[in-house]
């Protein structure tokens, strides 16, 4: 029987919904072939929690955990941490430095793409669409009427490493512009503000599935709210259709652009990719390596209408990781 360590948790606003996804993790992982243990990783503690929700220290040294005097190593770790330290590639560099299998992408991949500026010049020269955007780093000057220039109105407002909308704005006048700004600084340091793709936005899942890059059916997400924020992803305030409404031909299209990406970049694990589609033409927004996992999540769902239940998907992650290794 396999130890499995669940990360969960994190640094970042995104936290709670990490718990969350971890403790699906930990629900649906196959018992019979795994022994699971939930970590939880915060600044200030790297906990094992156990059934009665008791603490146990990690020791970081070689990330093992010491229960009743017996000290326990794990053979796999399964990385639902979203946002930093699991997101980024800080946890990665430190599980291939203790040579640990663990489900995520390698430590190069999870910085590039937890980098939206960097993910997107990228992908670029392979003919990948974007929406114009410019860049701000914190303490440059803020020049409003170059910044409409280059991108229009209305654009979006958004920090450059940081996930489930967090910092996002929607701006619709010059004037709200300075504040969203501001905002979006709050969340990260570098901040990225796009023109407004007026289209069917899509999220295409893209994972190993036994060996073979798989498209998972993509879903197409409606937001009640402006755009699709916090609210809209986990608070229902969005209609996400899987499979989505769109031609055979785009699907398939969209399609080979997301299994293109992931092979470019040479990923490996989970992947979940939004696009927004204007005119026919795809347009890529992000990459997420560590889609949620909640079952509200949108990869659950495209992993379902393939007809891979959350066990499977789970268990083929973590067989993938060992076999890797």
């Amino acid at each position: 029987m396999k130890n499995i360590a669940i990360i969960m948790g994190g640094y970042s606003s995104e936290y709670k919904i990490s718990l969350i996804s971890g403790n699906v993790v930990y629900q649906n992982l196959d018992k019979n072939l795994y022994h699971p243990f939930r970590i939880h990783i915060f600044k200030e503690k790297w906990v094992y929690v156990d059934e009665n929700d008791s603490e146990f220290p990690i020791d970081k040294n070689d990330f093992s955990v010491t229960l009743d005097g017996n000290k326990i190593t794990f053979d796999c770790v399964f990385n639902a941490i979203h946002g930093t330290p699991g997101e980024d590639g800080l946890m990665q560099a430190y599980f291939e430095l203790l040579n640990i299998p663990q489900t995520a992408c390698d430590y190069y991949q999870a910085a590039l793409t937890f980098n939206k500026r960097d993910l997107l010049s990228v992908l670029k020269p392979y003919g990948i669409k974007t929406a114009i955007s410019y860049y701000l780093n914190q303490g440059d000057e803020i020049k409003i009427d170059e910044i409409i220039a280059k991108v229009g109105l209305p654009c979006f407002v958004k920090p450059n490493k940081a996930g489930s909308s967090f910092g996002i704005s929607k701006v619709h006048t010059k004037e709200d512009l300075p504040t969203a700004i501001e905002t979006a600084y709050k969340e990260d340091n570098e901040i990225i503000i796009e023109s407004f793709l007026d289209g069917t936005e899509v999220s295409v899942g893209v994972i190993n599935y036994k060996g073979k890059v798989t498209v998972l059916p993509m879903t197409e997400i409606v937001s009640e709210n402006d755009f699709f924020d916090y609210e809209a992803k986990y608070l229902g305030k969005s209609q996400e259709i899987t499979p989505a409404r769109i031609s055979d031909e785009l699907t398939q299209k969209v399609g080979a652009i997301a299994k293109r990406a992931y092979e470019v970049l040479k990923m490996k694990g989970f992947s979940r990719s939004e696009f927004i589609i204007v005119n026919d033409e795809p347009h890529m927004l992000e990459m997420n390596t560590i889609p949620g996992m909640t079952n509200e999540s949108l990869l659950p769902q495209q992993a379902a209408a393939a007809g891979i239940s959350l066990q499977d998907l789970f268990s083929n992650a973590i067989e993938l990781a060992l076999n890797n290794n």
